[in-house]
């Protein structure tokens, strides 16, 4: 579970800093604020799957 948790971290961190260039360049004032939500969402809800898909798989749970 803790390696999901890490891979996580790394994907939010990865997010911020690419959200952050947007900023800065100035490309995130020519977009509606709620197109910026919408694409949040959706890098939130990528990452959640990418977490779950990529986590090791339990020891003893019978081969499913």
């Amino acid at each position: 579970m803790r390696f999901i948790h890490l891979f996580l971290v790394g994907y939010f961190i990865l997010i911020l800093g690419v959200g952050l260039g947007l900023w800065q360049t100035g490309a995130l004032s020519r977009v509606a604020p709620i197109w910026i939500g919408v694409g949040a969402l959706v890098a939130i809800g990528l990452g959640i799957m990418l977490a779950v898909s990529s986590g090791k798989p339990a020891v003893g749970d019978g081969g499913r």
